[in-house]
């Protein structure tokens, strides 16, 4: 048997793609359950996370174990086998051991160095072993698989090459500012209640939130996590749980939002992130960001200089009066403005509500025209170019995000129109994607490739030389039992002798076979643990004309102690 891996990731698949191959959990449990009831395989594991799935495998056929497990997943991703097939990649025997020990480490991951994924990879591991797809193959690997990203975290710098998909997100959101000055006080909402979800909760508690509301389908979890977050040492925060149908309302109070959900359809639209929006900036805003998001120009109370009255102007006027030769009748005051307020304001100037005493030189009628000749003007060719503006007396700067989006599920729980959104900054997989493609790599990443390199190694020698064990236990076992036999001949043959020379006899002859035994069983697990060294046992049942059933026993009672001492 061999192990065989067959996937797709946010290496070889775009998110759309990945978005619509992801696996719930149901089908995540279906999809390995089919895949030990095929011919190929007897084993079956699947690692799958937010930008991977990932099928393992130990098959007794390559060609015939890659058909079958492409087939499987495309049948339960729901995307047809011909649209899967050019996105999947293969990896077999040393090198499926390599990607699985890489994957481990984070040096596959979308953000290098991350170390969630051995949350994951354990996960998958438990998972396997609760439906009794992961025998001995695949517990040896998946449990050194963790081991090694464990390693690769303790011995080398790699934390500093990256972090955390969460973390990472939140520096997007950020906009290249230190995370804890941009969290500081601001509400979140966390919608789910998994690890992911967990992970973002406790992150933003230790970035100095003010308060996190969880929003969770099963509203026990939800608590849960808020109970843990209030509790906790190094999460101490004022948080509550709330259930699902109560998300619109939270939206509009806060700051910040993740979703990292298991739903199959969309969380949040983006009219409930725009309704929200609106709300916020209507109503009464909370946190940082309602200043910059809740300033609107606003006329002056009462006008002066060129204007007498503001009444049902469609112009601001705070912005026209107090600057030397800006009327509100000329080109100036117009320029820029769309056909439909040109004729709103040469209407409003015809009612004559401006004081004339300082643009006496053309009646409200004649400016009327005017402002009717532009409008029929920018309706042709757009705006009134705004070639005569001067430099205006204040500036508006755009209003700065009311409403920071990450979101980490996949598919996607966030509508991605939400980008397009004044007031909203939304970081969702496939923007991470695109600004992690741009980081920097540690020097640390080359130490942590040899050490994936020196583990592949060794776990391939050691799995070679467990291949030939049950025959080198069996060869042993036989020659037991052809001493025990001439013993018993020997007895017959001469029942005169003493106990002490029987036992010095025996002592003999066991002698003479260990030694003979030693040196070949030794050298033939060595060879064994070498590349190519599979064949070395079938010579020795071969030459020594082992009983096939004999060495499958051996291997099965060595199964069967592995998994007693398999821990729970």
């Amino acid at each position: 048997m061999s192990l065989l891996v067959v996937g797709l990731s946010h290496r070889s698949a775009p998110v759309s793609v990945l978005e619509r191959a992801a696996l719930s959990a149901d089908a995540q449990v279906k999809l390995v359950q089919d895949t030990v009831a095929a011919e190929p395989a007897t084993e079956a594991a699947v690692l799958a996370t937010c930008n991977r799935i990932e099928l393992y495998a130990d098959v007794d056929k390559f060609h015939a174990g890659v058909a079958e497990l492409s087939t499987l997943l495309a049948q339960h991703s729901g995307v047809g086998l011909e649209e899967l097939t050019p996105y999947l990649y293969v990896h077999y025997e040393d090198r499926a051991v390599h990607h699985l020990f890489s994957v481990a480490c984070g040096l596959d991951s979308m953000v290098v160095g991350e170390g969630q994924i051995l949350g994951q990879i354990k996960d998958s591991l438990a998972r396997a072993q609760e439906l009794h797809t992961a025998g001995k193959l695949l517990n040896d690997l998946f449990q050194q698989a963790l081991r090694v990203g464990k390693r690769a975290h303790s011995e080398t710098g790699i934390d500093r090459a990256g972090q955390s998909l969460v973390t990472f997100g939140l520096e997007q959101l950020a906009a290249g500012g230190a995370v804890e000055e941009w969290a500081a006080g601001r509400r979140a909402l966390v919608i789910g209640a998994g690890s992911m979800s967990s992970l973002a909760a406790a992150t933003l508690a230790r970035a100095g939130v003010g308060e996190i509301v969880v929003a969770n389908r099963t509203f026990e979890r939800a608590e849960r996590l808020a109970h843990i977050l209030t509790e906790g040492d190094d999460t101490a925060v004022s948080a509550r749980a709330v259930r699902m149908d109560a998300v619109p309302g939270e939206l509009t109070r806060a700051d910040v939002v993740v979703s990292c959900t298991g739903a199959t359809g969309l969380v949040l639209t983006a009219d409930s992130v725009a309704q929200a929006v609106e709300g916020r900036i209507d109503g009464d805003a909370v946190g940082p960001a309602a200043a910059a998001t809740t300033v609107r120009p606003t006329p002056a109370a009462a006008a002066t200089g060129t204007a007498a009255a503001e009444e049902n102007c469609p112009l601001d006027l705070a912005a026209v009066q107090g600057s030397t030769g800006f009327s509100v009748h000329g080109e100036a005051a117009v320029a820029g403005l769309d056909a439909a307020t040109l004729e709103q304001h040469g209407a409003w100037v015809a009612g004559g509500t401006v004081d004339r005493r300082d643009t006496a030189r053309r009646s409200p009628e004649a400016d009327a025209e005017l402002i009717t000749a532009l409008a029929a003007t920018a309706a042709t060719v757009g705006r009134i170019p705004e070639l005569r503006r001067p430099e205006p007396v204040a500036v508006i700067p755009r209003p700065a995000p009311a409403l920071f989006l990450l979101d980490l599920a996949m598919p996607r729980d966030i509508d991605a129109a939400v980008h397009r959104l004044a007031g909203v900054r939304l970081v969702d997989i496939e923007s991470l994607a695109e600004a992690s493609a741009d980081a920097p790599m540690a020097a640390d990443v080359d130490q942590v490739r040899r050490i994936v390199s020196d583990e592949v190694a060794a776990f391939g020698a050691a799995q070679r030389a467990a291949h030939i064990t049950p025959t080198v236990v069996a060869l042993r076992t036989m020659a037991a039992d052809v001493v025990a036999g001439e013993i018993a001949r020997l007895d017959g043959r001469l029942p005169d002798l003493d106990e002490r020379q029987r036992g010095e006899i025996r002592q003999a002859v066991h002698r003479v076979v260990d030694k003979l035994l030693h040196a070949p069983t030794v050298r033939v697990k060595q060879l064994a643990a070498e590349p190519g060294g599979a064949g070395y046992a079938d010579a020795l049942r071969t030459l020594f004309d082992l009983d096939p059933e004999t060495v499958a026993a051996v291997s099965r009672a060595g199964d069967s102690t592995d998994k007693k001492d398999r821990p729970a």
